[in-house]
């Protein structure tokens, strides 16, 4: 198959066609041809008012209900979100049924998503079940592909686990990653601790829930001299640690969504916006928003979690938690932050996600497998039953207009177009 893409504007830092605006052949999944003023006879040619196009972006821990929960997600539906959101490669937490927690389901995940278009990168459990207690055969998940351990949406509160599973990860040079949250203080609330959750009659969780495990991580990631990465981070004073104990190996991600909306979002009882972490107060989203453009803060995930409906519509305080995401990443941060730099967004979607994951990094250049996202981010769409590419709809951005579009992607022979 023959693609040109057309005076795209080209974000890639480590290509010499870095802020230029080039016309891109791609033959049979291998880029043929950069330049300007490129024509082909054949094959689909993509053009929009301001294309632009990086490489393929990448998520980490997203949420797959295959297998176990196949009615909320499978992993073919999370392929085809994934990629009309732009993604070319996810790493998905291992929070299935059952566990991804020995080296038989590493493979299954692997085995099943061979022929996709999204590149699967398997995270694998720290503890058998996730349930925190015992640690699981971390070096036999390794050798059969799994990128990093973590256990996912449940946070690691034993410390003398926490500490094994950074030694053991230490010896295959592997990357742990915890989601920080004290349940003895926050109590599994999905509500911020302020203002809103005090009118609203709410139960909350405050951030001293969040930096009381983040700072007992970093210490513990010192003392191991092993890899970590503090997983979705919400709140001001985590980014204020991280920038305190800047190490290369350790790193951070945030939601989007806690870029994009604060605790506001819940102030009309919408339980689409009850999430975790919560989405907390405009100091807390302004600091983070700081945090992605200095540097301080690595990654942007979707902290996709597709939730049927019977779980969401609920009184608000037994609604479960969560928010599909993969799909709205990009347009909900050009929406809601329009201020953000394209220059330090890209490197947080598509490419710091692989350097910490120790993953081969896309090259935009002559002779390369394609591997890239095409995107207009003045485009207007909406996310609706006709868009939706999940099998769940439990989005705050349902029915709402959204700026900032993804074109399509190409992952070598493979590639999606949206036609909305």
């Amino acid at each position: 198959m023959t693609i040109l893409i057309k005076n795209a504007h080209i974000i890639s830092p480590d290509s010499p066609y870095h802020n230029t605006k080039k016309d891109i052949l791609i033959e049979n999944g291998t880029i043929t041809k950069i330049g300007s003023r490129i024509k082909s006879e054949k094959g689909k040619v993509i053009t929009s008012d301001n294309l632009h196009v990086s490489i393929g972006w990448m998520d980490i821990g997203a949420l797959c209900g295959e297998p176990g929960y196949e009615h909320r997600e499978t992993m073919e539906s999370m392929s085809k979100t994934a990629a009309a959101g732009g993604y070319t490669a996810i790493a998905p937490f291992p929070n299935t049924n059952p566990i991804i927690d020995n080296k038989s389901t590493v493979q299954y995940i692997l085995n099943t998503t061979k022929d996709h278009i999204v590149d699967y990168y398997p995270i694998g459990a720290v503890s058998k079940q996730c349930k925190g207690e015992e640690i699981t055969e971390m070096i036999d998940m390794h050798h059969c592909g799994a990128v990093a351990y973590s256990d996912g949406t449940q946070s690691i509160h034993s410390n003398g686990l926490m500490l094994r599973a950074l030694q053991y990860a230490k010896g295959t040079k592997s990357l742990i990653i915890n989601t920080p949250d004290d349940l003895t203080i926050s109590n599994g609330n999905s509500v911020h601790e302020g203002i809103v959750s005090t009118s609203l009659g709410l139960k909350a969780s405050p951030t001293l829930a969040e930096m009381m495990t983040l700072e007992r991580d970093l210490r513990l990631r010192e003392y191991a001299d092993s890899r970590l990465l503090s997983h979705n981070i919400s709140a001001a004073e985590s980014v204020e640690k991280i920038s305190e104990t800047k190490s290369k190996q350790h790193s951070s991600s945030v939601c989007y969504l806690n870029l994009c909306l604060t605790d506001e979002a819940i102030a009309q009882f919408d339980v689409n916006a009850k999430v975790t972490p919560p989405l907390r107060s405009e100091d807390d989203r302004q600091a983070l928003i700081k945090g992605v453009n200095s540097g301080k803060i690595d990654i942007i995930t979707s902290n996709h979690r597709a939730l049927e409906e019977e779980l969401k519509k609920k009184e608000f305080t037994y609604a479960e938690p969560g928010a599909i995401g993969l799909q709205t990443v990009f347009s909900g941060l050009m929406t809601h932050v329009p201020k953000i730099n394209l220059n330090k967004l890209i490197p947080s979607l598509a490419i710091n996600a692989r350097k910490v994951l120790s993953i081969d990094i896309p090259q935009i250049e002559v002779d390369q497998v394609a591997n890239m996202t095409i995107f207009d981010p003045s485009e207007k769409w909406t996310l609706g039953d006709k868009t939706n590419q999940s099998l769940s709809k439990n989005s705050p951005f349902w029915n709402q207009s959204l700026t900032g579009k993804v074109i399509g992607v190409i992952n070598g022979k493979q590639s999606h177009f949206n036609k909305y």
